[in-house]
């Protein structure tokens, strides 16, 4: 089980990396493993979210995610986040008003689906249902660097940034060229704008500093680097990747205010 309720890093916050740099360090650890600073450089340009939720590194629960019609306004809401079983629930702090879930095919399935739920006065509202990628091989509840597999738990989400200018992020949004990646993925597919926009997942990485942040607060054998980005067709080293009109949804939605995390995990997991 993933217990650290400490704030994650990421990476930290380069003027520039080359893009062969970026590849390489990808296979060793999460997605944005290889866009990198001087290690323990912090992002000044990034200031904490007011009000972000710890970062609960453990072990969720949720079999599907069914999604709610946003149509009509007193329909019958669900009053806890659906698909998850009671161990995943006491991980969401009792604040957020903000959640995406994200519910993995199987254990060692690449492939998921991602849903942005709200809580309202009447229950939990949830936005559509999207297409995902996780890890190549799945998910683990102990993640480890360089194990292809993406953490179990839920996780604060209070910082984005990208390779391109802020979409009209809630989030504070750090822009820069270390953003940059090139290469072919798992499948030959080209990496090439995967980082054009980005949500940190606050696994191993400190709250309020930029995505590209380098401390790690379990130290760098737990990895790190794990985001919400662009899908690039293929499955991701521990990354979430959707596609790049629902990243800029999201980026958009996220709201600081209300404390979103993000849930994240194999359905059977989740579901406990």
């Amino acid at each position: 089980m993933i217990r650290p309720l400490r704030h994650l890093a990421s990476r930290p916050a380069a003027l520039s990396v080359p893009a062969a740099a970026l590849a390489a360090s990808l296979l060793l650890t999460g997605c944005g493993g290889g866009a990198v600073a001087a290690p323990g450089h912090r992002s000044a340009a990034v200031p904490a979210a007011p009000g972000h939720p710890s970062a609960a590194a453990t072990r969720s629960g949720t079999s599907s995610v069914p999604e709610v019609s946003l149509k009509g306004t007193r329909q019958q809401l669900p009053q806890e986040l659906p698909g998850l079983g009671p161990r995943t629930l006491a991980e969401v702090p009792s604040g957020t008003r903000q959640a995406v879930v994200v519910t993995g095919r199987d254990k060692d399935s690449s492939q998921s689906t991602v849903v942005l739920y709200e809580r309202t006065e009447d229950g939990w509202r949830a936005g559509a249902s999207w297409a995902a990628h996780n890890a190549r091989d799945g998910w683990s509840d102990h993640h480890m660097a360089g194990d292809l597999r993406s953490p179990i738990g839920v996780f604060g989400l209070t910082d984005a940034g990208g390779l391109l200018p802020d979409p009209g992020s809630r989030l504070p949004y750090s822009r820069s060229g270390s953003f940059t990646v090139s290469g072919t993925g798992f499948e030959g597919e080209q990496l090439a704008g995967s980082f054009d926009y980005v949500v940190a997942i606050n696994y191993n990485r400190e709250p309020g500093t930029s995505p590209l942040d380098w401390i790690r607060p379990m130290g760098s054998s737990r990895g790190g680097g794990i985001w919400l980005h662009v899908d690039h067709g293929g499955p991701t080293h521990g990354c979430v990747s959707v596609s790049e009109d629902h990243m800029k949804d999201l980026l958009r939605a996220l709201d600081p205010d209300l404390n979103p995390v993000i849930v994240m995990g194999d359905a059977d997991s989740l579901s406990r």
